[in-house]
C-alpha cells in the first residue's frame, strides 16, 4: 500500500490533477473532451506554478546562501522545505494510509451534515500525513500518528467551511470553492482576530489601501512586478561586500532583479489557468448537486491555494516580508531556524487571511508578521521530531530531499510552521490523554456547532425557495 500510494504520489499534482478532473468531469456529466480540457489546463496550471517556483528558488536560494555566510547568520536548524516535508509525510506507515483513510472521513461527515466540503485535493493531503507522521515518530505509536491526522483532517474541514463564503465573496470566479489545506487554514483563526484588533485602532481607516490602491498611490512603486525588482537588486547588492564588488557584479545583481519581478508578473498569469479549468467543473458540480440531492445544496468543492496565491496583495506582501523574515530569524532571541528554502511557500500564508483583512496590504502585512514570528518558533520547537523522523526516512529510503547536514537539525516553514500543526503535535505527543481529550472534545464541539450552522443555512435557503 506503502508503495502505490508513494508511486501515485510521485506523479506530482501535474499528473495527478488532470486525471482526477477528467475523472470527476466525466462523472458529473461533463463530455469527455471537454473534462479532459479542463483537467489538462489544471495540470498545465501546476507546471507553470512549478517552473515559477523554481525559477524563485534557484534564483534567490543561492543569494540568500551568499548573504548568510557573508553575515554569518548560520543557525543550528536546516531549511529542508517542502519536499522534505512531503517526503516524511508519504514514506511512512500514516502516509501509506492517509489518502483513503481521510477520504473516508470526508465521506462520513458529509453524510453526517459535519461538513460541506468534498476535499479532492489529494496533493495537499500530504499535510496531514506530515503531522500524523511526526507524532509517529515521537511518540513511537502508530494509533498516535492516525489520531493527530484525523484531528487535523476533519478541523482542517471545519474551518474551510467557516472560511468558504468569505472566501468566495473576496475571490472572483470563486462561487462554490473552499480551501481546505491545513497550512492556510490554521492562520485564518489569527486572520480574524488581528482584523477586529486593527479595526479598533484609531486611524487604522486611514490605512485602507488594497493592492489597486497601492498602484494609485505610488504608482509604478507599488506594482508587485516593480517592488519585485526593487527586491531582487537590494538582496543582490546585499551578496557583496564593498562597493566596487557591486559595480563588477551589476550584470548578476540586475538579472535577480528582473527574476525576481518576473515571479511577481508571472505568478497571477499562471493561475488564470487553473480558474479557467477548474469554473466548468465547478459549475456542473453545483448544478448536479441542485438537480439530484434535494437539501445538499451549499456544498462546496475543496481546491487547493495555488488557484489564488496571484492576488496582488499575496504577492506584495510576500516579498515584503522575505527580508523581514531574514532579519526576524536571526534578531529573535530562542529561535534556531533561518528559512531559505521555505520562502518559496510564502505565498500560501495568505490565501484565507486576505479574505478578513479584505484585501488590505497593511492589515495583511501585520497578520503575516504575527504568524511568521510565531511560525519561526513553532519549527523550532518541532525541529528534533522533525529530524528525528527525516532520519528515518533517509535510512529507508535513501531521499536526498531528506538528508540533513551533519550538525543540523531540520525544519520546515512548511506546515511545520503552521499552529493548527503545533497544538495538534503538542496535545498529541506531550499531554497525551489529557490533550487527546481536550483535542477530540473541541473537534466534536466544532462539528457540532458546523452541522447546525449547515442545517440552519439549509432550511432557510429553503425557506426562500
Amino acid at each position: 500500500m506503502e508503495q502505490v500510494f508513494s508511486y501515485i504520489i510521485g506523479l506530482g499534482a501535474a499528473v495527478m490533477m488532470p486525471i482526477i478532473f477528467t475523472v470527476l468531469g466525466l462523472c458529473i456529466g461533463i463530455k469527455f473532451g471537454k473534462a479532459l480540457n479542463c483537467g489538462l489546463k489544471v495540470g498545465v496550471g501546476f507546471v507553470g506554478l512549478s517552473v515559477i517556483t523554481a525559477l524563485l528558488t534557484s534564483s534567490l536560494g543561492p543569494a540568500l546562501n551568499s548573504v548568510v555566510d557573508i553575515y554569518n547568520l548560520q543557525l543550528k536548524v536546516f531549511d529542508m522545505g517542502w519536499p522534505a516535508a512531503a517526503a516524511v509525510a508519504y514514506n511512512t506507515a500514516v502516509g501509506a494510509f492517509i489518502i483513503p483513510v481521510c477520504l473516508g472521513v470526508n465521506i462520513v461527515l458529509l453524510l453526517l451534515k459535519g461538513t460541506r466540503t468534498v476535499n479532492i485535493d489529494l496533493w495537499n493531503y500530504w499535510h496531514f500525513a506530515f503531522i500524523g507522521a511526526v507524532v509517529y515518530f515521537a511518540s513511537g505509536s502508530l494509533l498516535w500518528g492516525f489520531f493527530a491526522a484525523i484531528i487535523c483532517y476533519i478541523i482542517t474541514l471545519v474551518i474551510a467551511d467557516m472560511t468558504a463564503d468569505k472566501f468566495q465573496t473576496f475571490y472572483k470566479d470563486m462561487e462554490g470553492i473552499s480551501i481546505p489545506q491545513p497550512f492556510c487554514a490554521g492562520f485564518a483563526p489569527f486572520a480574524w482576530i488581528i482584523n477586529k484588533v486593527l479595526d479598533k485602532i484609531p486611524g487604522m481607516e486611514k490605512l485602507e489601501i488594497d493592492a489597486e490602491g497601492l498602484k494609485k498611490k505610488f504608482g509604478l512603486l507599488g506594482e508587485p512586478l516593480f517592488l519585485g525588482v526593487v527586491v531582487g537588486i537590494a538582496i543582490g547588492c546585499l551578496t557583496c561586500t564593498s562597493g566596487e564588488e557591486i559595480v563588477d557584479k551589476i550584470p548578476y545583481i540586475l538579472g535577480l532583479g528582473i527574476k525576481m519581478g518576473a515571479v511577481m508578473e508571472l505568478i497571477p498569469r499562471v493561475t488564470v489557468l487553473f480558474i479557467e479549468g477548474l469554473k466548468p467543473i465547478s459549475d456542473a458540480t453545483r448544478e448536479l448537486i441542485a438537480r439530484k440531492f434535494k437539501g445538499a445544496e451549499g456544498l462546496s468543492i475543496g481546491m487547493s491555494p495555488a488557484l489564488v496565491i496571484g492576488h496582488p496583495t499575496t504577492l506584495v506582501v510576500s516579498l515584503l516580508l522575505i527580508p523581514v523574515t531574514l532579519f526576524l530569524a536571526v534578531v529573535l532571541p530562542g529561535n534556531e531556524f533561518l528559512p531559505l528554502a521555505s520562502l518559496a511557500g510564502m505565498f500560501y500564508v495568505f490565501p484565507l487571511v486576505l479574505p478578513y483583512t479584505k484585501g488590505n496590504v497593511v492589515k495583511t502585512f501585520i497578520v503575516g508578521l504575527v504568524v511568521i514570528v510565531l511560525a519561526l518558533f513553532m519549527v523550532t520547537n518541532l525541529a528534533p521530531e522533525f529530524t528525528k523522523a527525516a532520519q528515518d526516512v533517509y535510512a529507508n529510503t535513501g531521499d536526498a530531499a531528506v538528508a540533513i547536514p551533519q550538525g543540523f537539525e531540520g525544519g520546515s516553514l512548511d506546515f511545520a510552521g503552521s499552529p493548527l500543526a503545533w497544538v495538534i503535535f503538542q496535545c498529541s505527543y506531550n499531554l497525551k490523554w489529557v490533550g487527546a481529550g481536550v483535542l477530540s472534545l473541541a473537534t466534536i464541539g466544532l462539528v457540532i456547532w458546523n452541522r447546525v450552522k449547515i442545517i440552519n443555512d439549509q432550511k432557510a435557503a429553503e425557506g426562500m425557495n
